[in-house]
């Protein structure tokens, strides 16, 4: 039973790990577009959604080498503790 806990445990970690840079670039950008928008006072919903959609997108084309390594890593890592 803790071995099970202790697996769950560990692929929520890797998950975390891995969304983290993905979602600090839309939590920076999101920033960004609201100070814009306040000195602006321009309210426009898709100027707020845009820019973070497409920051999102290019920050994970461009992690998705790093991200498929750490994701190969964990499940060799997975299936040596299984067999």
């Amino acid at each position: 039973m803790e071995f099970h806990v202790d697996t769950v445990r560990q692929a929520l970690m890797e998950a975390l790990i891995l969304a983290t840079p993905i979602l600090g670039a839309g939590l920076v950008i999101g920033l960004v577009v609201s100070l814009f928008q306040a000195v602006t006072q321009i309210q426009a919903q898709t100027l707020s959604f845009v820019p973070k959609i497409i920051g999102m997108i290019v920050v994970a084309i461009l992690l998705l080498g790093w991200i498929a390594v750490r994701m190969a890593e964990f499940a060799i890592e997975m299936f040596h503790f299984a067999g």
